[in-house]
C-alpha cells in the first residue's frame, strides 16, 4: 500500500497527468469536429479533401459514427498513449536518478513493481473513461441523431474490450523501459510495433500480431475484424503475461547499481 501511495504522489506532482489527458482528448475533440462538418458539409465545400474523405468513409453524423471513431481512436491511439504511460512510469527512475533511493526503502521489489503496474492500469482506465464521456458530451451538444440505448450498450462493451486489449499490450513495454534504463528503448519499441502492425495487417496476418488486434477489433479495418479468433486473444494474453514475468524477473534479479 505504501508503494502505491508513493507512486500516486509522484504522478500527482507531475504535469504528465494533465498532458496525457489533454493529448488523448484529441480523439473525442476531433470526432466532434468531424461530426459537425458532416452535419454541415457546405462549410467546407464539395471539392475539399475533407469532404472527399467523408464520402470515402461513407458514414453519417450520428451516434454510431461517434462511437466508431472513439473505438478506433482507442485501438490505434491507445497503443501509443498507453505505451508512453508505461515508458514514463518505469523509465523515469533511471532518467531522474531516483532508482537507488527507491531500492533502498524497506519494501520488497515485487511490491514496488506491482504498484507501478496498478497505477498504469488506473491511469489508462481513467483516460479511457474520460475520452468516452467527452465523446458523449460532444454528441449531446451536437444533437446527434439515431441514439439507441441497446446499441449504445453494445458500443460501450466493445469500447471497454478494446481498452482492455490495449492496456494489456502496455505491460511488455515496462520490460523494455527497465532494459533500456529510460524512455528511449520503450518508446522506440512502441513506434516499431505500430509500424509492424500496419505491415503485417496489410499482408493478412494482423489477427495474429498482438499490436494489430485492438485496432482490428475496433473496426478500423472493416470486415477484417471477422478474422479475429480465440487464438488472436490467446496470443495477446500470452504476450502480456510474458511481459509481466520478464519485467518482474528483471526488476528482482538485475543489479541496478551498475
Amino acid at each position: 500500500m505504501n508503494s502505491l501511495k508513493a507512486e500516486l504522489l509522484k504522478c500527482k506532482h507531475s504535469p504528465i497527468i494533465l498532458i496525457s489527458f489533454i493529448t488523448f482528448a484529441i480523439v473525442p475533440v476531433m470526432s466532434g469536429i468531424f461530426m459537425q462538418l458532416m452535419k454541415n458539409p457546405e462549410v467546407i465545400g464539395n471539392g475539399s479533401a475533407i469532404n472527399t474523405k467523408m464520402e470515402m468513409l461513407n458514414v453519417s453524423a450520428n451516434w454510431d459514427a461517434m462511437f466508431m471513431i472513439l473505438k478506433q481512436g482507442m485501438g490505434i491511439g491507445g497503443v501509443l498513449i498507453f505505451g508512453f504511460l508505461v515508458s514514463w512510469l518505469f523509465g523515469r527512475e533511471y532518467s531522474d536518478n531516483t532508482l537507488k533511493d527507491i531500492l533502498s526503502l524497506p519494501t520488497s521489489k515485487t511490491k514496488i513493481i506491482n504498484a507501478k503496474f496498478t497505477v498504469y492500469f488506473l491511469w489508462a482506465i481513467a483516460l479511457a473513461i474520460s475520452n468516452f464521456l467527452l465523446g458523449m458530451i460532444f454528441g449531446i451538444i451536437l444533437h446527434l441523431p439515431d441514439f439507441d440505448a441497446v446499441a449504445c450498450w453494445i458500443h460501450i462493451q466493445e469500447y471497454a474490450f478494446t481498452t482492455l486489449l490495449t492496456i494489456l499490450l502496455g505491460i511488455l513495454i515496462a520490460f523494455f523501459a527497465m532494459l533500456g534504463r529510460g524512455y528511449l528503448a520503450p518508446l522506440g519499441f512502441v513506434v516499431l510495433s505500430v509500424v509492424f502492425s500496419q505491415i503485417i495487417g496489410a499482408i493478412g496476418w494482423g489477427h495474429y500480431f498482438p499490436w494489430a488486434i485492438p485496432a482490428l477489433y475496433s473496426g478500423v479495418a472493416g470486415d477484417y475484424k471477422e478474422q479475429l479468433n480465440m487464438m488472436s486473444y490467446v496470443v495477446l494474453i500470452i504476450v502480456s503475461i510474458a511481459g509481466y514475468c520478464m519485467a518482474v524477473m528483471y526488476w528482482k534479479n538485475t543489479d541496478h547499481c551498475k
